[in-house]
């Protein structure tokens, strides 16, 4: 297929020249027909796979009676939403939202105007080397992408990047213009990097012994990614703030922050957006929490990453690779000396679709419920890739 179909689509990354046109559960299917089974999903946004019928019949419900009635008015299905949040979480408010980018950028703004109002202007947050948390100016300045130090500059100050899991070293960056601290439970673009549960302990006691705030970015880990509601749970702490996105609108564009009632000081005027909270995006967002926290549902998240993560660490001792590192369905496998880039290019060549973040690792990211068959397709098809991609040892 001609690159010049795609030309007057401006070129942000290296894509095929495929175009998907339907898709269903763990499969999608291009123009020609051929079917792709699909572990990235979106990056992790297709929580419940293409076009689940929860989310479907909610859009098509919803957009029957209200689209958008603009956030200057409450709109039922945002108020719902909410308060479904808020009853399955320690926060008192949410701000609704499109992106993830936007999501850490309303809790940068928020930390900063907290600071203002009870740190004497504190302003500085301590991130973390390799974290990701969005592509807008201040994100990209939050993130500690090592490609991106001179990308876009001046970039925006106050940002104060350390290393991850390592709970001396943000001692030592924490001065009196320090208002808040903000990380991933897992570093998913950095190649999945769980944050240690002691870390995420002492963190949260640190940030309370020195009155700063608890930023967790939760775009990547939460709505059941990591086989529980938000991933923070499973260290038991309660952040100040969090965001969501991905997986919280089942593939349609909806992000939220959440905060604590003691921390959500935004006054009229402070954020908003012409898009954030419209009644179509909050049906789907109830349609997919209401999915993902039904009975047996999580259970069933840890039962299939426990599954995954078996397989993968059976293709790591079989082929002599690298570890398997992540929670519930957010894992990863460490290639070694294998090009994850060439795999990955060669799997789609398979009709396989899977992540390389780093040059020696893979992600996956399937849907939370993906079938067992799948995994296994997807099990089977890796590891003959491996088998011609590791030459044999001579005897």
């Amino acid at each position: 297929m001609s690159a010049d179909r795609y030309r007057p689509l401006m070129e942000i990354t290296h894509r095929p020249p495929i175009s998907f046109v339907e898709g269903s559960g763990d499969w999608l299917v291009d123009r020609e027909g051929n079917r792709y089974l699909d572990f990235v999903q979106g990056w992790a946004v297709n929580c419940l796979g293409h076009c689940p019928p929860v989310v479907t019949v909610a859009l098509a419900r919803q957009s029957a009676r209200l689209v958008n009635c603009s956030p200057a008015y409450y709109n039922e299905p945002a108020r719902e939403l909410a308060a479904a949040l808020t009853a399955r979480s320690c926060f008192d408010r949410i701000f609704f939202c499109n992106s993830g980018a936007e999501a850490n950028e309303g809790a940068i703004k928020l930390a900063r105007k907290w600071g203002l109002r009870h740190r004497a202007g504190a302003y500085g947050i301590i991130t973390f080397d390799h974290g990701f948390h969005g592509r807008t100016l201040a994100t990209m300045s939050a993130s500690g992408k090592p490609q991106w130090d001179r990308l876009f500059e001046p970039k925006v100050p106050g940002f104060i990047k350390v290393a991850y899991n390592n709970l001396e070293a943000v001692g030592r960056a924490c001065t009196t213009e320090t208002v808040a601290v903000m990380l991933e439970p897992v570093q998913g673009e950095a190649g999945v990097y769980p944050a240690d549960t002691r870390f995420l302990q002492g963190l949260r006691e640190f940030t309370r012994e020195r009155n700063i705030l608890l930023i967790v970015d939760e775009i990547q880990t939460g709505m059941g990614r990591c086989g529980t509601l938000f991933d923070h749970e499973r260290a038991g702490i309660e952040p100040d703030i969090m965001t969501l996105g991905k997986g919280m609108g089942g593939g349609v564009p909806l992000a939220a922050m959440a905060a604590t009632e003691a921390v959500a000081c935004f006054e009229p005027g402070d954020q908003g957006g012409t898009f954030n909270g419209s009644a179509l995006m909050a049906a789907a967002g109830l349609a997919v929490l209401e999915a993902i926290t039904a009975p047996g549902f999580l259970e069933g998240v840890r039962s299939r990453g426990a599954r995954l993560r078996q397989r993968l660490e059976a293709l790591s001792a079989k082929h002599h690779l690298g570890e398997v590192r992540g929670h519930g369905l957010l894992l990863a496998l460490n290639l070694q000396q294998v090009n994850a880039t060439d795999l990955a290019a060669r799997a789609l060549k398979n009709h396989l679709l899977i992540n390389a973040p780093r040059p020696d690792t893979l992600r996956f990211m399937p849907a939370l419920n993906v079938a067992e068959e799948s995994i296994e397709r997807m099990v089977e098809i890796l590891d003959r890739l491996l088998g011609e991609a590791i030459p044999t040892p001579s005897h």
